[in-house]
């Protein structure tokens, strides 16, 4: 098929090693360099030739309703995007892919693409010698990965109900990728055909059998090889006791630790003089149980002195009444049925000696600030701090004391009360009532009115 004019004139001397209509008189031609796409003059547009070079980083694709967009990445360069029809994606893809392989240096003189396989993210590019793996939302760019047919050696396909997993065996390891079921018998026929004609097999069982004979083979030729076993064994010993024996006597300071007692650890006694070995448990066996039982022998410490200093402290001069709990209730009567007893006891209190804890004042004792005795409200007492616990006093109630009324009254109160509960009863109907509307416009749009 000849090329237009214009085109034939874009490609030059260089050949044309694929061709692919767009439609009408547009095409697609790709050299071993570069991508031309020519578009036939018409209504809208004159004739023209767009160029792409192959030297990209990125190839990315993605697809419209009638049409698909491949983007060329050129690095620093920019982008370049070219646009053609949705059936003619993937017979446009994989003449630019191989040019980009060429170009790149991915595959070598003479070596074709066989076919390309798309699958999501997955892109799977098998060439006359090679299996080119792709995984990403690009099509290709340099995080690939090839599996030479030279190194392969076994090829299987295990079927499953949605996917076909197709295992490499690799250069001593497992490579494992999946294809879809609608495309799995395409990719087994493309992919064996191409191992098998590298290696000159009609079938995969051929294959396998040739690929286990070369490593059986390759093993053979490794174990007829000289094997270096070294110097050889040390001689046995005609005498072990007397090799043990030499042994100890090298090792330095051995006879020092052997003559060491297992428990006595030696450490400087507290006059500085020598040192004492203590018993196993780090102390003193006998004396240190002693000191510490009796307290007057000469193993006495100044600590345990002071702690028994401590622990019983000398009496005062005065009888304290609290060590009497019946001394103690007496004085709590008293106090109660006589609050100006309890204001002489304070003040004898106050007079003892250091070291004796005055009386608490007693319950009913209570007194205000100026000394005079709290006046007593209803059937509670004022709180310091001018409350009453659920009574409210009355304006005599205060007479005598520093504490003022706050001018609440009864009826002031009750009807504030009255009021609030009527406002929060008010919000509460409101509250019910939008609910319900709520719960209907849910069920109403559930109907799909």
């Amino acid at each position: 098929m000849s090329l237009p004019d214009l085109l034939a004139g874009t490609v030059g001397d260089e050949d044309v090693v694929a061709e692919v209509p767009l439609g009408g008189d547009d095409r697609l031609a790709v050299t071993p360099t570069r991508t031309l796409v020519y578009r036939g003059d018409g209504l809208l547009s004159d004739e023209s030739v767009d160029e792409y070079g192959h030297d990209v980083e990125r190839i990315e694709v993605s697809t419209g309703r009638r049409k698909a967009k491949i983007t060329l990445g050129y690095g620093l360069d920019g982008d370049e995007t070219l646009s053609v029809p949705i059936k003619r994606v993937d017979d446009v893809l994989h003449p630019i892919l191989a040019g980009v392989l060429s170009a790149s240096g991915v595959t070598g003189p003479g070596e074709t693409v066989v076919r390309t396989f798309r699958f999501s993210e997955l892109t799977l590019i098998v060439t006359s010698e090679r299996l080119v793996k792709h995984v990403g939302s690009a099509v290709w760019d340099p995080e690939f990965e090839e599996f030479g047919y030279d190194d392969l050696t076994g090829l299987d396909f295990e079927e499953g109900t949605v996917a076909t997993a197709v295992v490499l065996v690799h250069d001593g390891r497992s490579e494992r990728f999946k294809a879809p079921n609608e495309s799995a018998r395409a990719v087994r026929e493309t992919l064996a055909d191409a191992v098998c004609s590298f290696h000159g097999v009609d079938s995969l069982e051929e294959f396998r059998v040739a690929a286990a004979e070369a490593e059986e083979a390759a093993s053979d030729a490794e174990q007829t090889g000289t094997t270096d076993f070294g110097e050889g064994p040390d001689p046995l010993s005609a005498s072990p006791a007397a090799d043990a024996e030499a042994d100890a006597d090298a090792a330095p300071g051995a006879e020092a630790d052997a003559d060491a007692a297992p428990g006595a650890e030696a450490e400087p006694d507290s006059s500085g003089l020598g040192t004492e070995p203590k018993g196993a448990g780090g102390r003193d066996s006998a004396g240190g149980s002693e000191s510490l039982a009796g307290g007057d022998g000469p193993g006495a410490t100044t600590e345990s002195a002071e702690s028994a200093s401590v622990g019983s402290p000398e009496p005062s001069g005065g009888s304290d009444p609290l060590d009497d709990p019946l001394a103690a209730d007496a004085a709590v009567d008293d106090a109660a049925e006589d609050p100006l007893a309890g204001d002489a006891g304070a003040t004898e209190s106050t007079d003892s000696p250091a070291g004796d804890a005055p009386e608490a004042p007693a319950e009913g004792a209570e007194r205000g600030a100026g000394g005079e005795p709290a006046a007593a409200v209803g059937e509670e007492a004022v709180a310091a701090d001018g409350e009453t616990d659920g009574v409210v006093p009355d304006d005599d109630a205060f007479d005598g004391s520093p504490f003022e009324s706050a001018g609440v009254e009864d009826a002031d109160l009750a009807s504030e009360v009255a009021a609030l509960r009527r406002t929060v009863e008010a919000q509460s109907e409101r509250l019910d009532r939008q609910s319900t509307l709520i719960e209907q416009l849910i069920e109403e749009l559930r109907r799909g009115r």
